[in-house]
């Protein structure tokens, strides 16, 4: 399937990855593609990403509020629990942030492990069950429209397909309208094709 990705498709698939390690995330997952796609190099998912009004920042605040990666010790519960006792958590989290910088409540990478001669075993971060179902979908996005190429456009129909991971639920609080996504979407590859 990868070998039908464009450079710019490739792009997303080494942003996420990077997205993920700026989160501290051990996996990658549809909010990373998403992120990704909001990178200037992605072409026009990037421009209607942005014209739609999401911008990387609010992304990554989403992701921040709505994701509980692993490590992650204080949930909503908590923070309800506390805020009973007159603690407010996020003023809490938020002067943390201030003081040591942001994502210093992140827990640090995990040390990488050695293996034979020294090399560095677990660098890679594996795809969602979810991620993997939006590149997949892309390439049936991109076979349904006759195209023998998967474009950043094509991870976006993906993604808006799915309409189950993260970065759709980001998409659908933003207000975003999926169906003028897609036609969008579709309209931007039809000029590129």
């Amino acid at each position: 399937m990868f070998e039908r990705f464009t450079m710019n498709a490739r792009q997303v698939v080494v942003l996420s990855q990077q997205a993920a390690r700026e989160l501290h995330h051990p996996f990658i997952g549809t909010e990373h593609l998403l992120l990704a796609l909001l990178d200037g190099g992605c072409g026009a998912t990037h421009v209607m990403l942005r014209e739609a009004g999401l911008t990387r920042e609010q992304v990554i605040a989403d992701i921040r509020r709505l994701a509980h990666p692993e490590g992650d010790a204080l949930g909503d519960g908590d923070a309800a629990a506390l805020e009973a006792i007159g603690i407010d958590l996020q003023a809490v989290r938020a002067k943390v942030e201030e003081l040591f910088g942001p994502g210093a409540l992140q827990p640090p990478e995990p040390e990488r492990r050695r293996g034979l001669l020294r090399r560095r075993v677990g660098k890679h971060r594996p795809f969602t069950g979810r991620a993997k179902k939006v590149l997949e979908l892309s390439l049936r996005e991109a076979i349904a429209l006759r195209h023998n190429f998967i474009a950043p456009e094509h991870i976006l129909l993906g993604i808006l397909r799915e309409n189950g991971g993260l970065a759709a639920k980001i998409l659908t609080e933003a207000g975003l309208d999926f169906g003028a996504l897609r036609r969008q979407a579709v309209a931007a590859l039809d000029k590129a094709a």
